[in-house]
Parts: structure tokens; C-alpha cells; sequence
């Protein structure tokens, strides 16, 4: 059985690019030991440790709409919002290997699981 290691999403918002062109679909690969180490060594992060999240997210993220290449100039360009929907969705895919999220009817109390990948959309 092939392990899963790459999971759709769609932002909330969107990548507003110069041309004013949103860009919401993308793909994230699960991290390596290398993606989360090697962001430690850049300057940007020693100067600020809240920078590690966005050299992270560059590394990781390998399709978001049209773009050719996803850079750290992107993910800062990002909405708070998509910003938040990323950085759990990051901690979801690697932490159990999947974008299901198991949610709780308010007036059952029935649990079932649900696609996070569409939850931004």
C-alpha cells in the first residue's frame, strides 16, 4: 500500500498575484526532516523566529493556482486567514497523514469525518 504524501487544498481567499489574478486550489506534500530543519539556518529566521513558518510553507507547498514556483515572497503575500487555514493544514497532514478532520453534529452528538482540504473552499 502507497503511502499518501501529497493532499489537495483550496484557500479560503486566495493569492492575489500582481496581475490581480486569485489563486485558490494547491497541493502540499507532507515535510521532511530537511524542510523543517533547514529553514533554522537562514538569517530571516534568527532575526525572527515567526519567519520559520513562511519558509516552511514555501518549501512545502508545490502547486498553488497557476503559479510556477511557490517562494516565500508568495506566502507572505498571503491573507491572514489562508495564512491560518495553511499552517493547520500543515500540522494536520503530518501529524496524522491525512486531511480528514473528525467533527461532532451539535444536535446528535453523531462523529464523522469530513475532507479538510475543502474546508477552505
Amino acid at each position: 500500500m502507497a503511502i499518501q504524501t501529497e493532499f489537495e487544498f483550496v484557500l479560503p481567499r486566495g493569492y492575489v498575484d500582481r496581475e490581480g489574478n486569485v489563486h485558490r486550489q494547491g497541493v502540499m506534500r507532507m515535510a521532511t526532516a530537511m524542510d523543517e530543519i533547514a529553514p533554522l539556518r537562514d538569517p530571516r529566521v534568527q532575526q525572527n523566529q515567526a519567519y520559520l513558518v513562511i519558509l516552511l510553507l514555501s518549501r512545502v507547498i508545490t502547486k498553488l493556482g497557476d503559479l510556477d514556483q511557490i517562494t516565500p515572497n508568495i506566502i507572505e503575500g498571503l491573507f491572514s486567514a489562508d495564512l491560518a487555514y495553511l499552517q493547520d493544514f500543515y500540522r494536520r497532514i503530518n501529524e496524522t497523514g491525512s486531511s480528514l478532520i473528525e467533527v461532532v453534529c451539535p444536535h446528535c452528538d453523531q462523529r464523522f469525518q469530513i475532507d479538510g482540504s475543502r474546508v477552505g473552499g
